[in-house]
């Protein structure tokens, strides 16, 4: 990777191509890090180093898993170093898999993501993070979003939303 390039560059990306490749590997590394996290932060001994076959399909076929939602990577020279993706319903946006590569940490690349996702405030956008991930929830709550009542039945899983400001 290099890291002379300042700021970090993010795009959309075509699933039909080749930056399906590149969204594979950093979702995997994403599911990985989040079920290790869980074994422990959860003390569920029954992770094991597979990840479940849910989460297996979005590696193995991400335009299929992602197929209707806005993917985004973030590059640090021609590195795809971040992604994220943003899924759509009639009521809300989701983001979903926010991950940046250990190597690209400290060079605002997850600041750039939520932003890219952001970009289009004309519905409250909600995720859900981990009460142990203290710097992402930094993140969050930097960019606005603010804790709502949970629609997850999951311990541990905050959620989140940022709505848009009224004209």
């Amino acid at each position: 990777m290099d890291t002379q390039v300042s700021s970090p560059i993010v795009r959309p990306v075509d699933l039909t191509g080749p930056d399906a490749k590149s969204v594979s590997r950093l979702v995997q590394a994403y599911l990985i890090q989040t079920e290790r996290e869980k074994a422990t932060y959860l003390d569920d001994t029954s992770k094991d180093a597979d990840l479940p076959e849910r989460y297996r399909q979005e590696v193995q076929h991400p335009a299929r898993a992602y197929e209707g939602a806005t993917v985004y990577v973030a590059e640090l020279g021609n590195s795809p170093v971040g992604v994220v993706i943003v899924q759509q319903t009639a009521e809300a946006r989701e983001i979903k898999r926010v991950w940046v590569d250990p190597s690209a940490r400290g060079h605002r690349v997850g600041s750039a993501l939520i932003d890219a996702a952001l970009n289009q405030l004309d519905l409250p956008i909600r995720l859900t993070v981990w009460d142990w991930r203290d710097e992402a929830i930094r993140l969050y709550v930097k960019r606005g979003f603010l804790p709502v009542p949970s629609w997850e039945d999951r311990p541990r899983l905050l959620c989140l939303e940022k709505r848009p400001v009224a004209p």
